[in-house]
């Protein structure tokens, strides 16, 4: 058994109004976002499956062409391979788990989210 503190988790600001910590597991990645108002992760794509949990804030996705906007309380799923996008309505915070792990981000080729 591992146990994690997200308070002891490293915050890595990735560009204007953009953090997050990250807990890479054996074949999952947990991942805190932080999202100022009107802060964007730019469209992307990855081979993972990844599901959303927006605790704070609302945010607008965009996922394979469709618009959907999730507020605190709601749960978004994002197949793999699909193109997205996410744009802060609100101050905002996620928790992304993403299956399997994000090799990118271990690598440091995530250049869609930084600057």
């Amino acid at each position: 058994m591992e146990h994690y503190d997200w308070d002891k988790v490293e915050r890595e600001e990735l560009g204007p109004g953009l953090a997050r910590q990250v807990i890479h597991t054996e074949r999952m990645t947990v991942a805190r976002i932080f999202l100022d108002r009107g802060a964007v992760v730019r469209r992307h794509q990855h081979e993972n499956e990844q599901v959303t949990m927006i605790q704070r804030g609302r945010l607008r996705f965009e996922i394979d062409g469709a618009v959907r906007e999730a507020a605190a309380g709601e749960v978004i799923r994002i197949p793999p391979d699909a193109p997205h996008s996410v744009e802060a309505l609100e101050d905002g915070l996620a928790i992304d788990v993403f299956c399997p792990r994000r090799e990118d981000w271990i690598r440091g080729d995530d250049a869609y989210l930084r600057g």
